[in-house]
């Protein structure tokens, strides 16, 4: 086993974490029991694997979204408390670091387990399912994609509430990772890739969704939608390949639930939920009864994998078996392979070429159905009203959730087609709700010394603006007087906040001349220690008046003690 090694003496990481016995071991890092020594409880620690470890951009991508994983508190995350490194010494002597994560320490069983056990039951397998979305509404709100839901990521604690642990740290592998297959190997299974995923393309929220329909396909049917031999032999399934809707696997499955895991496995992004809240109120409705016809979950299919996956799959098939079998001879010379993958392109390129003309020719003008439906305009309207102004056209909606500052939230920005659109009957509009913008509560500042309140912002989600230096006579120097925002108020995430902080000097004037009452009265209002002594040499006045001052006029250090000589009034 890569890592730490545990030995009769337990080791303390940073001086504060103790490891104990190893708890599990990943496909990069191995979980160790652990103590925090400084806040007194049971933790879970992470060390990285030496072959990642050694890797100075991997370990910085690695704090970095250790980082960003630790501010996110939901009941359904594994809370990330802390990241650090430590070093350990080889027996050759070389000094090697140790990356570490410290997590919350949580009693239950990994999701793995308990489907390697046998079936679990349709509300079980709801209930987990359901548990995984909500972490993921909310990660996907923070701006934090998992990039790698899977049973194994995934805790069922003793209670029965479901933890999801691993954010952000898919996504430090995969950046530093160049091809499908060296992902893969990191990762551990190529099984709950997206599409996206498989061909390396940039992925959003709606990759952890797909994964996450892998994970219900897998709870309803005992088994994952694609296997393979090989890792990117299923990466290539999830690409191209369309999967048996649940309960032609397991006839227990509800039809509705069909329905759902179809769509979140759809390999157009645009096609699946658009989001967990979404996708979540799909299984909602599951429970209520409503239960699509087998010719429904059919045109389902149809609609999201093509009008004949099976066929689709089965050419797939035999293509990937004519590229890959050793034992077929050629009898005569063949064209180079740069020639027969050129002539696929230009067959490619043919093929999309004659569908978007026949596309174009369908939607040309003068040639709408009679019964077509014009797309009402429902901008500004709630989600509510417009769902039901859709529906007396004949027409369905369907929601997408967009951050938007000049529509408030809950409203409609626009549909997808557009308003005075022509279309069919039962056509879906995307209707385009604002989720307003995303806000943050502007902490107490006031007090805090400048380090703390920078950090209490960045905590809280916003940024440190300019800093203005201000005399006070009783705040020591970097305290904050005053913010240009007011605690506890909402604000748009990310916005800057001005501080005022104490300068921790006072502005003393030039009081000779003063009589010394004066002065004293003027040098105690800003905070300094005042000493008189009498002047012998100058001539004597009445009353006293100050012939000198020990500090100069100008900036002085609060608090600071300053000597007055006076001439006496004493003839």
């Amino acid at each position: 086993m890569q890592g730490v090694t545990v030995t009769a003496e337990p080791r303390v990481l940073s001086g504060r974490y103790r490891l104990d016995e190893p708890i599990g071991r990943g496909g990069m890092a191995s979980v160790y029991r652990g103590y925090d020594l400084t806040l007194g409880r049971d933790i879970a620690v992470k060390i990285l694997d030496r072959d990642l470890a050694v890797d100075n951009a991997f370990r910085t991508r690695f704090r970095l979204e250790a980082q960003a994983a630790s501010r996110m508190a939901n009941p359904t995350i594994v809370r990330v408390y802390d990241a650090g490194e430590d070093s350990e010494t080889m027996p050759d002597g070389v000094i090697r670091p140790v990356p570490f994560i410290v997590m919350e320490l949580v009693k239950g069983r990994l999701l793995k387990d308990i489907i390697t056990e046998g079936p679990v039951p349709v509300a079980d397998s709801v209930r987990y399912v359901d548990g995984i979305l909500e972490a993921l509404e909310y990660s996907h709100r923070a701006g934090v994609v998992h990039r790698d839901i899977k049973p194994g990521n995934v805790m069922v604690t003793d209670a029965g509430q479901i933890k999801v642990m691993d954010f952000g740290i898919a996504r430090a592998v995969s950046d530093g990772s160049s091809t499908v297959a060296e992902t893969t190997q990191i990762l551990g299974t190529a099984a709950y890739f997206s599409p996206e995923q498989a061909k390396g393309e940039p992925v959003d929220a709606r990759a952890d969704l797909y994964s996450t329909g892998v994970v219900l396909y897998e709870l309803l049917t005992g088994r994952q939608p694609f296997r393979g031999e090989s890792p990117v032999a299923v990466a290539y399934q999830h690409v191209s390949e369309a999967p048996l809707p649940p309960s032609e696997i397991r006839e227990t499955v509800p039809r509705a639930l069909d329905a759902v895991a179809l769509r979140a496995l759809a390999k157009d992004p645009f096609q699946r939920y658009q989001d967990a809240a979404s996708f979540r109120e799909a299984l909602d409705a599951t429970i209520d009864g409503r239960s699509p016809s087998k010719r429904q979950v059919g045109a389902l299919t149809s609609e999201l994998y093509g009008p004949n996956p099976r066929q689709a799959a089965e050419t797939a098939r035999s293509l990937r078996q004519l590229s890959t079998d050793t034992t077929m001879k050629r009898t005569q010379a063949g064209p180079p392979v740069a020639w027969i993958w050129a002539g696929i392109g230009i067959l490619a390129v043919l093929l999309i070429s004659v569908l978007f003309w026949v596309l174009s020719i369908r939607s040309a003008p003068g040639e709408v159905p009679s019964n077509a439906r014009v797309v009402p305009n429902v901008a500004g309207m709630t989600y509510e009203r417009a769902n039901t102004e859709l529906a007396t056209n004949d027409l369905l909606a369907f929601r997408v959730d967009e951050e938007n500052a000049d529509v408030a939230e809950g409203n409609v920005i626009r549909t997808d087609p557009e308003a005075g659109a022509a279309v069919s009957p039962d056509q879906t509009v995307r209707v385009y709700v604002s989720t307003g913008l995303e806000v943050a509560t502007v902490p107490t500042l006031e007090g805090l010394g400048q380090d703390a309140a920078t950090k209490a912002l960045t905590d809280a989600g916003l940024a440190l603006g300019t800093v203005t230096s201000r005399n006070d006579p009783d705040l020591p120097g970097g305290t904050v007087i005053s913010a240009d925002q007011t605690a506890g108020s909402s604000i748009a995430l990310g916005t800057a906040v001005n501080l005022v902080v104490a300068s921790g000097r006072v502005t003393i004037n030039d009081v000779t001349g003063y009589t010394v009452e004066a002065a004293e009265r003027e040098l105690d209002g800003v905070g300094l220690t005042v000493l008189t002594q009498e002047d012998t040499a100058c001539p004597a006045a009445a009353p006293p008046t100050v012939s000198s001052q020990s500090l100069p006029p100008g900036d002085v250090p609060i608090h600071s003690e300053i000597t007055l000589r006076f001439c006496s009034g004493t003839p």
